[in-house]
């Protein structure tokens, strides 16, 4: 558990209430990460206007699965399961369990393998990475503008998901999260 103090949902003010209100609306709660994280509520609104600058013209199937892989390579169970629920709005809750225990072998395009290859190197040896990482992506018919956009969604999610391991955020399994599902995203870390 995180040693930063924050405020309860009903006791936040200003800035910090709003960032909490907006947790409540579109999940029914305010998640550990975002009371610790909205202890900067600058630098959390700058966090969640570089993730929309990312992921809003992204296929937000590709933008999941790369966020999921790079998660999983980080060993970010707070990310993996907030993801894992996210991702049940472009992948099937069958297909999802698959991807979480074994991407290689979920029936994913080899494209989405490279994708999601790419990003766990990049977030457990970047400085290794050479041009054939990026020549891998091109050979599977991404973009240029693709290209780097997988690498920023993997950036992002190291930078978010090393903070939370810093700080010791504790982990919330979001409600509705089936058991299988919650096993696959976690147990395999």
């Amino acid at each position: 558990m995180s040693i930063i103090v924050t405020p309860e949902p009903g006791e936040a003010t200003s800035e910090v209430a709003e960032i909490y209100a907006e947790d409540i609306a579109d999940q029914g709660y305010v998640p550990a990460h975002t009371r610790v994280m909205a202890v900067n509520p600058e630098a959390y609104r700058a966090w969640e206007n570089l993730i929309g600058a990312i992921a809003r013209p992204m296929d937000k199937r590709r933008y999941e699965l790369i966020t999921l892989a790079a998660a999983g390579a980080l060993r970010s169970k707070a990310c993996r399961l907030a993801h894992g629920k996210k991702s049940l709005q472009y992948i099937s809750e069958d297909e999802l369990v698959r991807i979480a225990r074994d991407y290689h072998d979920a029936g994913l395009s080899s494209a989405e393998v490279a994708m999601m290859e790419f990003a766990e190197k990049l977030s457990t040896d970047s400085a290794a990475m050479t041009d054939a990482y990026s020549r891998s992506l091109r050979e599977h018919g991404f973009t240029d503008r693709e290209i780097v956009d997988i690498a920023l969604a993997a950036a992002a999610r190291n930078y978010y998901s090393r903070a939370l391991h810093a700080l010791g955020v504790e982990v919330d399994v979001p409600p509705g999260l089936s058991e299988p599902l919650r096993s696959a995203l976690v147990d395999t870390l």
